[in-house]
């Protein structure tokens, strides 16, 4: 069995938001996102692409059809407001449900996944109050509307820091959704900031990542060193956050550079970067 753990808003938020040339829900194989919930909450409204998991007359959860689990890369699996996987974290008195509709859900699926099953935290609730823009009702997704789907920037810091291109950067649309207020311009000629606000106080609130002139390579290259020197070794987080990023060579070096005349030594190998 593969196991089951819980997953936060944010990560399905930049599962969600993966992208290459296209959206990653265009693969067949990348993301399952099953609503765990009942009939009339689902048709309410549910997060993008997810699909209803139906039940049978025993009320055991049924494996969807015409998905290989087994190819999937992520399973993600949530109901109203499961929190932890306690016995009784996901009862309410509605449904007086000890173990809560996702885990339940989950121990089905993962006796058929590689990976282990994710449960989003805090369940439908949760997560549409932070991302209400990612909510629909809508339940078939043609291949050419996943082919249409534009993904917003990937969330560094929940609430406070995104990483994006050019085209996200100049979209109203997105900076309305996750209110920016600022941005950072960086691109191999110059960088600059922009702000809405005049408010910094002792951080960059609401901070997102932008590119001049190709945006395709200068967001999966100097976007993620940038970032990588705000934190400090950040390489593991900003890489789960975006997945296929690739930091220029000579700026990872820069990075080493800069560690050693801080520490006094390398801390961080860059020799075989892990892509």
């Amino acid at each position: 069995m593969a196991g089951v753990v819980l997953c936060e808003p944010t990560e399905l938020y930049n599962i969600l938001n993966q992208s290459t040339r296209l959206s990653r829900l265009t693969e067949t194989n990348y993301l399952c996102l099953l609503d765990a919930r009942t009939k009339r909450e689902y048709n309410e409204s549910h997060v993008i692409t997810a699909r209803r998991v139906k039940q049978n007359e025993m009320g055991r959860y049924l494996v969807p059809e015409s998905i290989e689990l087994e190819c999937i890369k992520y399973c993600v699996v949530y109901d109203g407001k499961t929190n932890s996987l306690m016995p009784g974290d996901g009862m309410t008195a509605a449904t007086k449900d000890p173990d809560g509709a996702a885990i339940r859900c989950a121990r089905v699926l993962e006796c058929f996944t590689r990976h282990p099953i994710l449960i989003l935290k805090g369940g439908y609730e949760r997560f549409s109050v932070h991302y209400h823009f990612l909510r629909t009702q809508k339940i078939f997704w043609m291949p050419q509307e996943l082919d249409a789907f534009q993904p917003y920037p990937v969330e560094i810091l929940p609430a406070q820091l995104y990483m994006g291109n050019f085209k996200q950067a100049c979209d109203q649309q997105i900076q309305k959704d996750l209110k920016i207020i600022a941005q950072v311009n960086i691109s191999e000629e110059m960088l600059s900031i922009s702000m809405r606000s005049q408010l910094f106080e002792n951080e960059f609130p609401w901070l997102i990542l932008r590119a001049i002139g190709n945006s395709k390579i200068h967001s999966v290259s100097s976007n993620p060193a940038c970032l990588c020197s705000y934190f400090q070794r950040a390489w593991n987080h900003v890489q789960k956050c975006k997945t296929n990023m690739r930091p220029n060579r000579g700026f990872v070096q820069q990075l080493s550079d800069w560690e050693i005349q801080i520490h006094g030594s390398a801390i961080t190998d860059i020799s075989e970067p892990y892509y």
